[in-house]
């Protein structure tokens, strides 16, 4: 019997890139130019880099980044991430500047937020009557803190019992103490719980590969429906209590 839910978050609860159109509205870069734009303007307070070279580096720590994300499931803070990055062009920035612009980069998306998909708020409502819900999800610049704030500004956090964030427990999806890290949150045994999610290997593969069931949303992006093994799927929020039920 299902007694728990956890939710993917970037193109499950809210739509990834969605405030890029808010940024170029307001005059802004995309988000990847803008993180260089900042980097460069923070190193060249004390050293004369080009912004050709900068970006440079910063591309190169991004590559590395997606390496050890998609190969050693652990995703890299932005700390860490922007560490590697000074260290390469040998600069160092006083404690105070590092403080800053990390939190520029991890706020950037606070800002200008994503838009929440369609149906989603009150699908969490009605759930969470029923099922213990908890959240899982891979954080690439907004930390833990910053997506906290963003379901907390939609005023659906609270319906949220749990919460797993790859940049607080040192691991992401798929590896098996994510999902085991989210039972113990809500108290429940791995094969009580089910993963909704957007994509195949992180979310449908790796929930049943450690006794979850699965559902995948295609409700803001269809990557893998035509090969999915999920236990269920929906494109419209409304679908989800009923699919549900229906594995309990």
């Amino acid at each position: 019997m299902i007694k728990g839910i956890t939710f993917d978050l970037w193109d499950t609860v809210f739509i990834d890139d969605s405030d890029e159109p808010k940024r170029k509205a307001a005059g802004r870069p995309t988000k990847p130019i803008e993180r260089r734009q900042i980097v460069h303007q923070f190193i060249n307070k004390h050293k004369s880099v080009s912004l050709e070279i900068v970006t440079a580096v910063y591309d190169a720590v991004d590559a590395a980044f997606r390496k050890v994300w998609h190969e050693q499931f652990v995703t890299w803070t932005v700390h860490e991430r922007l560490s590697i990055i000074l260290k390469g062009l040998k600069v160092e920035l006083p404690e105070s500047e590092m403080n800053e612009l990390v939190r520029l980069h991890e706020e950037m998306e606070l800002e200008f937020k994503p838009d929440f998909i369609p149906g989603v708020h009150e699908a969490i409502r009605s759930l969470s009557k029923k099922y213990k819900l908890c959240v899982i999800s891979d954080t690439i610049f907004s930390p833990g803190r910053a997506l906290r704030e963003l379901l907390a500004s939609e005023d659906i956090l609270q319906y949220f019992a749990g919460f797993v964030f790859s940049d607080e427990i040192g691991f992401s999806k798929p590896h098996p103490d994510v999902f085991k890290n989210a039972a113990q949150l809500l108290d429940l045994q791995m094969n009580e719980l089910v993963h909704i999610g957007d994509r195949e290997h992180n979310d449908i593969t790796g929930a049943h590969e450690h006794g979850l069931k699965a559902v995948l949303c295609t409700a803001a992006i269809d990557r893998d429906s035509a090969n999915t093994k999920a236990d269920g799927m929906f494109s419209d929020y409304g679908e989800l209590q009923k699919i549900i039920d229906g594995l309990s």
